[in-house]
Protein backbone atom coordinates (compact mmCIF):
# COMPACT_ATOMS: atom_id res chain seq x y z
CA UNK A 1 0.00 0.00 0.00
CA UNK A 2 0.88 3.37 -0.78
CA UNK A 3 1.62 5.57 2.20
CA UNK A 4 -0.72 8.68 2.16
CA UNK A 5 0.69 12.27 1.21
CA UNK A 6 3.95 10.34 -0.37
CA UNK A 7 4.80 10.14 -4.36
CA UNK A 8 5.45 6.40 -4.76
CA UNK A 9 9.08 5.68 -6.61
CA UNK A 10 9.63 4.09 -9.61
CA UNK A 11 12.28 1.89 -10.37
CA UNK A 12 14.78 2.02 -13.51
CA UNK A 13 16.27 -2.05 -13.28
CA UNK A 14 19.70 -1.59 -14.81
CA UNK A 15 21.04 -4.93 -16.37
CA UNK A 16 23.55 -6.20 -18.16
CA UNK A 17 26.58 -9.08 -18.24
CA UNK A 18 28.73 -9.39 -15.52
CA UNK A 19 31.75 -6.36 -15.08
CA UNK A 20 29.99 -4.67 -17.57
CA UNK A 21 29.78 -1.17 -15.48
CA UNK A 22 26.48 -1.86 -13.61
CA UNK A 23 27.81 -0.34 -10.35
CA UNK A 24 29.67 2.37 -11.30
CA UNK A 25 27.29 3.57 -14.08
CA UNK A 26 24.33 3.40 -10.82
CA UNK A 27 26.93 5.24 -8.51
CA UNK A 28 27.20 7.92 -11.28
CA UNK A 29 23.60 8.54 -11.79
CA UNK A 30 23.56 9.95 -7.91
CA UNK A 31 20.04 8.22 -7.15
CA UNK A 32 19.67 5.70 -4.47
CA UNK A 33 20.78 2.17 -5.76
CA UNK A 34 19.25 -1.53 -4.68
CA UNK A 35 21.86 -4.17 -5.28
CA UNK A 36 20.35 -6.99 -6.54
CA UNK A 37 23.13 -9.14 -6.06
CA UNK A 38 22.25 -8.97 -2.48
CA UNK A 39 19.40 -11.22 -3.80
CA UNK A 40 21.56 -13.95 -4.48
CA UNK A 41 21.02 -17.80 -2.97
CA UNK A 42 23.14 -18.92 0.03
CA UNK A 43 25.89 -21.34 -0.96
CA UNK A 44 24.00 -24.66 0.94
CA UNK A 45 20.55 -24.21 -1.03
CA UNK A 46 19.93 -27.42 -2.22
CA UNK A 47 18.27 -25.41 -5.10
CA UNK A 48 21.18 -23.91 -6.36
CA UNK A 49 22.02 -24.97 -10.34
CA UNK A 50 25.05 -26.71 -11.87
CA UNK A 51 27.11 -25.13 -14.53
CA UNK A 52 26.78 -28.05 -17.28
CA UNK A 53 29.46 -30.77 -16.80
CA UNK A 54 31.07 -29.31 -14.00
CA UNK A 55 30.61 -29.24 -10.14
CA UNK A 56 30.67 -25.22 -10.33
CA UNK A 57 28.02 -23.67 -8.78
CA UNK A 58 26.07 -21.28 -11.99
CA UNK A 59 25.96 -18.25 -10.00
CA UNK A 60 25.28 -16.95 -13.27
CA UNK A 61 22.31 -18.79 -14.03
CA UNK A 62 18.65 -17.04 -12.75
CA UNK A 63 18.01 -20.35 -10.34
CA UNK A 64 20.52 -18.97 -7.97
CA UNK A 65 18.71 -15.98 -7.29
CA UNK A 66 15.85 -14.77 -5.20
CA UNK A 67 13.68 -13.01 -7.77
CA UNK A 68 10.61 -12.81 -5.53
CA UNK A 69 12.41 -11.37 -2.81
CA UNK A 70 13.71 -8.98 -5.13
CA UNK A 71 10.73 -8.14 -6.62
CA UNK A 72 8.62 -7.25 -3.23
CA UNK A 73 11.22 -4.93 -2.19
CA UNK A 74 11.53 -3.49 -5.51
CA UNK A 75 7.31 -3.19 -4.97
CA UNK A 76 7.96 -1.90 -0.89
CA UNK A 77 10.40 1.07 -2.28
CA UNK A 78 8.28 2.34 -4.76
CA UNK A 79 5.01 2.22 -1.93
CA UNK A 80 7.05 3.33 1.08
CA UNK A 81 10.04 4.50 0.09
CA UNK A 82 12.31 1.81 2.73
CA UNK A 83 13.27 -1.82 3.09
CA UNK A 84 14.66 -4.07 4.62
CA UNK A 85 17.64 -6.13 2.25
CA UNK A 86 20.17 -8.71 2.94
CA UNK A 87 23.97 -7.90 3.47
CA UNK A 88 25.78 -10.87 1.11
CA UNK A 89 28.90 -12.11 0.93
CA UNK A 90 29.92 -13.19 -2.49
CA UNK A 91 33.21 -14.55 -1.36
CA UNK A 92 31.42 -16.81 1.14
CA UNK A 93 28.13 -17.14 -0.99
CA UNK A 94 26.52 -16.34 2.53
CA UNK A 95 23.93 -13.76 3.64
CA UNK A 96 25.59 -11.89 6.70
CA UNK A 97 22.84 -9.74 7.97
CA UNK A 98 20.12 -7.26 7.16
CA UNK A 99 19.72 -3.46 6.23
CA UNK A 100 17.81 -1.06 5.21
CA UNK A 101 17.56 1.39 2.15
CA UNK A 102 15.91 4.47 2.52
CA UNK A 103 14.85 6.52 -0.49
CA UNK A 104 14.74 9.87 0.88
CA UNK A 105 13.34 12.13 -1.51
CA UNK A 106 14.88 10.92 -4.67
CA UNK A 107 11.68 10.67 -7.10
CA UNK A 108 13.40 7.55 -8.73
CA UNK A 109 15.55 4.58 -7.54
CA UNK A 110 18.26 2.26 -9.64
CA UNK A 111 17.89 -1.50 -8.96
CA UNK A 112 20.61 -3.32 -10.55
CA UNK A 113 22.41 -6.51 -11.59
CA UNK A 114 23.19 -9.35 -13.84
CA UNK A 115 19.48 -10.49 -13.17
CA UNK A 116 17.60 -7.13 -13.28
CA UNK A 117 16.03 -8.56 -16.48
CA UNK A 118 14.40 -11.20 -15.16
CA UNK A 119 11.75 -8.70 -12.98
CA UNK A 120 11.09 -6.62 -15.72
CA UNK A 121 7.56 -8.07 -16.77
CA UNK A 122 6.71 -8.44 -12.98
CA UNK A 123 7.80 -5.20 -12.03
CA UNK A 124 6.23 -3.49 -15.48
CA UNK A 125 2.68 -5.66 -14.87
CA UNK A 126 2.79 -3.85 -10.70
CA UNK A 127 3.23 -0.19 -12.50
CA UNK A 128 6.29 0.61 -10.27
CA UNK A 129 8.75 0.13 -13.87
CA UNK A 130 10.04 3.83 -15.41
CA UNK A 131 12.78 2.13 -17.62
CA UNK A 132 15.02 -1.15 -17.98
CA UNK A 133 18.26 -0.82 -19.78
CA UNK A 134 20.60 -3.65 -21.02
CA UNK A 135 24.38 -2.23 -20.09
CA UNK A 136 26.49 -3.37 -23.26
CA UNK A 137 30.33 -3.00 -24.04
CA UNK A 138 32.88 -5.25 -26.25
CA UNK A 139 33.48 -8.43 -24.52
CA UNK A 140 37.09 -8.41 -23.91
CA UNK A 141 37.04 -5.28 -22.28
CA UNK A 142 33.86 -6.89 -20.36
CA UNK A 143 36.18 -10.01 -19.18
CA UNK A 144 39.26 -7.57 -18.01
CA UNK A 145 37.21 -5.39 -16.17
CA UNK A 146 35.57 -8.64 -14.40
CA UNK A 147 38.22 -10.39 -13.83
CA UNK A 148 40.14 -7.39 -12.08
CA UNK A 149 37.01 -6.45 -10.28
CA UNK A 150 37.07 -9.99 -8.77
CA UNK A 151 40.70 -11.03 -7.92
CA UNK A 152 40.71 -8.05 -6.40
CA UNK A 153 37.75 -8.56 -4.25
CA UNK A 154 38.40 -12.02 -3.61
CA UNK A 155 35.29 -13.42 -4.77
CA UNK A 156 35.88 -16.78 -5.53
CA UNK A 157 38.85 -18.81 -6.32
CA UNK A 158 41.50 -17.64 -9.34
CA UNK A 159 40.78 -21.10 -10.69
CA UNK A 160 37.18 -20.55 -10.82
CA UNK A 161 37.23 -17.15 -12.23
CA UNK A 162 39.51 -17.52 -15.28
CA UNK A 163 36.53 -20.30 -16.13
CA UNK A 164 33.82 -18.72 -15.56
CA UNK A 165 35.21 -15.37 -17.06
CA UNK A 166 35.94 -17.58 -20.36
CA UNK A 167 32.59 -18.60 -20.26
CA UNK A 168 31.15 -15.65 -20.30
CA UNK A 169 32.94 -13.42 -22.68
CA UNK A 170 32.13 -16.61 -25.11
CA UNK A 171 28.09 -16.02 -24.22
CA UNK A 172 28.30 -12.22 -24.06
CA UNK A 173 26.16 -11.48 -27.07
CA UNK A 174 23.83 -14.24 -26.31
CA UNK A 175 23.39 -12.93 -22.93
CA UNK A 176 22.67 -9.75 -23.91
CA UNK A 177 20.27 -10.68 -26.64
CA UNK A 178 18.46 -12.49 -23.99
CA UNK A 179 18.16 -9.77 -21.90
CA UNK A 180 16.37 -7.69 -24.88
CA UNK A 181 14.25 -10.21 -25.17
CA UNK A 182 13.03 -10.35 -21.72
CA UNK A 183 12.06 -6.16 -22.50
CA UNK A 184 15.75 -4.51 -21.66
CA UNK A 185 17.14 -1.73 -23.95
CA UNK A 186 20.55 -2.35 -24.37
CA UNK A 187 23.29 0.67 -25.03
CA UNK A 188 26.58 1.82 -24.42
CA UNK A 189 27.03 4.09 -21.14
CA UNK A 190 26.49 7.57 -22.97
CA UNK A 191 22.75 6.22 -23.98
CA UNK A 192 22.39 4.81 -20.69
CA UNK A 193 23.05 8.03 -18.65
CA UNK A 194 20.85 9.90 -21.00
CA UNK A 195 18.05 7.27 -20.77
CA UNK A 196 18.47 7.83 -16.67
CA UNK A 197 18.03 11.73 -16.90
CA UNK A 198 14.85 11.40 -19.07
CA UNK A 199 13.35 8.73 -16.45
CA UNK A 200 14.55 11.29 -13.62
CA UNK A 201 13.10 14.09 -15.40
CA UNK A 202 9.52 12.03 -15.87
CA UNK A 203 9.23 11.38 -12.05
CA UNK A 204 10.13 14.55 -10.86
CA UNK A 205 7.56 16.38 -13.01
CA UNK A 206 4.36 16.98 -11.40
CA UNK A 207 1.77 14.74 -11.55
CA UNK A 208 -0.68 15.69 -14.18
CA UNK A 209 -3.88 17.61 -12.84
CA UNK A 210 -7.55 15.57 -12.77
CA UNK A 211 -9.55 16.67 -15.85
CA UNK A 212 -12.90 18.06 -14.41
CA UNK A 213 -16.18 16.11 -15.53
CA UNK A 214 -17.91 17.60 -18.65
CA UNK A 215 -20.71 19.87 -17.17
CA UNK A 216 -23.70 17.53 -17.29
CA UNK A 217 -21.87 14.19 -17.08
CA UNK A 218 -22.94 13.08 -14.40
CA UNK A 219 -26.47 13.62 -15.10
CA UNK A 220 -26.00 11.66 -18.33
CA UNK A 221 -24.36 8.88 -16.09
CA UNK A 222 -27.32 8.74 -13.42
CA UNK A 223 -29.54 7.97 -16.44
Amino acid sequence: MTHPHRRPTPVLLLAGPSGSGKSSLAARTGLPVLRLDDFYKEGDDPTLPLVPGSADIDWDAPGSWDADAAVAAVCELYATGRTAVPVYDIATSSRTGTGELSLGEAPLFVAEGIFAAQIIVRCRERGVLADALCLRGRPSTTFRRRLLRDLREGRKSVLFLLRRGWRLMRAERGIVAGQVALGAYACARPEALARVDAALAAASAPPAPRRAPAPGAADRTAR
